[in-house]
């Protein structure tokens, strides 16, 4: 095995797309977006940073989702779906949905689940809402969903730790958010 100090499939730096480079410097809180049921094997997930949480009555939630995903496949118009906002401790979870680690017996066969009316979510999630499918459609090379907020959870009061930080991707790396200190 060699270890490497660059991804070994990455682009050469003169031919890397500068709209992915832009894209991948805005950095982003890392969501798992899940439907279906544990029970019955029907469930999906996918990681997406590229997400907006939209104020209004009701909230919706428009977030860009690989149009060649299994979750891109089972999202219809009225479809429940779970979004839950992953933290640092979720990591490898995250590289599993995105397709990056394996997970012998699916993705969802790692980890602890608690099952939603909308998708599963990750047991001890503290951030997490329930939504229903208002809109898909084609924007550039993403599928554009757009959801109507049905249930939001998050947590109240809860002082952070290392591992509760939010898991945000930027540049193609988890990184934890800067908290700054008092002084």
């Amino acid at each position: 095995m060699t270890i490497h100090s660059t991804h070994p499939f990455a682009e050469p730096e003169g031919e890397r797309d500068p709209v992915r480079r832009l894209r991948g410097r805005l950095g982003g809180v890392v969501s798992l977006w899940t439907t279906g049921r544990l029970e019955d094997r029907s469930a999906v997930g996918l990681t997406v940073s590229s997400l907006l949480v939209v104020g209004g009555e009701p909230g919706r939630v428009l977030g860009l989702v690989d149009p060649d995903s299994d979750l891109a496949d089972a999202l219809a118009v009225g479809t429940p779906y779970a979004v839950s906002l992953l933290e640092w401790r979720h990591r490898d979870l995250a590289e599993v949905f995105a397709g990056l680690a394996p997970s012998p017996g699916g993705p969802f066969a790692r980890d602890d689940w608690e099952q939603t009316a909308a998708g599963p979510v990750p047991a001890g999630v503290r951030d997490h809402a329930t939504l229903r499918v208002t809109d898909l459609r084609e924007v550039g090379w993403s599928l554009l969903v757009e959801g109507v907020l049905e249930d939001v959870v998050v947590a109240a009061g809860e002082p952070e730790t290392a591992d509760t930080h939010p898991l945000v991707h930027r540049r193609g790396r988890y990184q934890r958010p800067v908290v700054p200190t008092e002084g």
